[in-house]
């Protein structure tokens, strides 16, 4: 039996490509559709400090956050070259890796993941950071690619291609939530979005149309995309009352 080897993926390759990918009609298309699916759930996620982890696109897609000091912490392998830098982000950056955040404990609000795990080698390893630096009652947002849909199928059927988004490693809402849950956070919101296949031709996606407003209804769990919002769960300690009695002797006194 005759088996194909994958190359070894370059993940600084495969986050340039998905950059460049976005700026296709397919990917602004998918774009928009995130950025509603953001625009649901950041107003209602209070705090001080968001950041978000990767720089996939030049838009700001943090702005209906409520959030007064957000920051985008982009990889180190990946900065952006100097004839883009009149695109990059007002927001202020800093450098960083996923699973290594120059952050302290219990130090952020909310953190945003879009599209980090797909192209992450350790995922569990970018889980644990993000725990590590959300407060109490924190929230984590992640935006992935659903393998249970018209992409996760376009995806198999072009598994010898090594073009992004296709490379990457489709995670399911329910491994997601398992995994989550394994590091004490509690899944408060998850929705599919983008329920047309993944094609570039304007007119066809025109006609298809249809198809968002059939998927919401019919079979909203196989949206192209998701959001996954998760709460960082505190675990209470019940003080206990001790309970004061009298020591019974071990030997009893002679009475006399």
């Amino acid at each position: 039996m005759i088996g194909f080897k994958r190359k070894k993926r370059n993940l600084r390759a495969d986050r340039q490509g998905l950059r460049k990918w976005y700026t296709r009609r397919l990917g602004e298309w998918l774009l928009e559709s995130e950025r509603q699916q953001l625009d649901q759930v950041l107003p209602s996620l209070f705090g001080y400090h968001l950041i978000q982890v990767g720089h996939l696109v030049d838009e700001d897609l943090l702005t209906s956050s409520r959030v007064p000091h957000r920051v985008i912490i982009d990889l180190e392998e990946e900065q952006r070259d100097p004839e883009q830098a009149d695109k990059a982000p007002v927001m202020p950056g800093l450098q960083g890796k996923p699973d290594s955040l120059p952050l302290q404990h219990d130090a952020v609000d909310v953190v945003v993941l879009h599209h980090t795990l797909e192209f992450e080698k350790h995922p569990h390893e970018v889980l644990r950071e993000v725990e590590r630096v959300l407060i109490a009652e924190g929230h984590v947002v992640i935006i992935g690619f659903n393998p249970w849909s018209i992409w996760g199928l376009w995806r198999l059927l072009l598994i010898w291609r090594t073009q992004p988004p296709w490379c990457g490693n489709f995670r399911s809402l329910m491994r997601l939530k398992d995994w989550l849950a394994l590091l004490g956070f509690d899944t408060v919101y998850s929705q599919t979005c983008f329920f047309r296949p993944p094609l570039q031709r304007s007119g066809i996606m025109g006609k298809l149309t249809f198809l968002e407003s059939f998927g919401k209804r019919w079979c909203p769990l196989l949206g192209g995309a998701y959001v996954l919002v998760a709460k960082k769960r505190v675990v209470t300690l019940t003080p206990i009352k001790p309970r004061w009695r009298t020591r019974r002797r071990f030997i009893e006194a002679d009475v006399t």
